[in-house]
């Protein structure tokens, strides 16, 4: 069965069921290590200095934006995961139930740093901690796993849907101007 074909509710809902929590548990594993590791300790370079390790506590969203509304963020992530979990019960697409697992496994991640992570209940940093170099020698903004997971997963969505492909593993046809 390739990513694009349809798929029965059943096993879509296990494929996005087995994806998300890899997702969550590879991202909770990596923040731990991070923060047991790298905690005041320099950059460690990998692959010649183009990846770096480093221990990052972000406020925001994504390039810490937004931040001093973690609580909104929160709630915006916490409405994302509902979302998820009620249309995948009705996915017939593997694609989307890839997609979506690994979107939810991301938003749950740094959901829970939200939640849990100092300095408090919703206002919570996020622990990012991989920064790639870019080709002008700046550095990407620093991330982590969950970022990865809900990048890739919207990445995935978009490519579905620029390709017609419905939720319920179907393609769409384009009706033809002046039919």
């Amino acid at each position: 069965m390739t990513p694009e074909s349809p798929g029965t509710p059943a096993r879509t809902v296990w494929i996005t069921a087995v994806i998300a929590p890899l997702v969550l548990g590879l991202d909770l594993l990596t923040k731990t290590l991070a923060v047991a590791y790298l905690e005041d300790q320099p950059p460690v370079r990998l692959f010649g200095g183009l990846v770096n390790l480093v221990l990052v506590r972000n406020p925001g969203a994504a390039f810490s934006m937004a931040t001093g509304y973690t609580w909104i963020i929160s709630l915006i992530a916490l409405a994302v995961v509902v979302v998820i979990i009620r249309i995948s019960r009705k996915l017939r697409s593997v694609g989307w139930a890839i997609a979506l697992g690994l979107i939810l496994g991301g938003a749950v991640g740094n959901l829970l740093d939200r939640i849990f992570r100092a300095p408090g209940v919703l206002q919570g940093h996020v622990v990012d901690m991989v920064s790639i170099v870019r080709t002008d020698g700046s550095f990407f903004p620093v991330f982590n796993l969950a970022d990865s997971g809900v990048v890739c997963g919207g990445i995935l969505l978009v490519l579905l849907a620029l390709t017609g492909r419905e939720l319920d593993g179907s393609r769409a046809v384009k009706e033809k101007a002046g039919e």
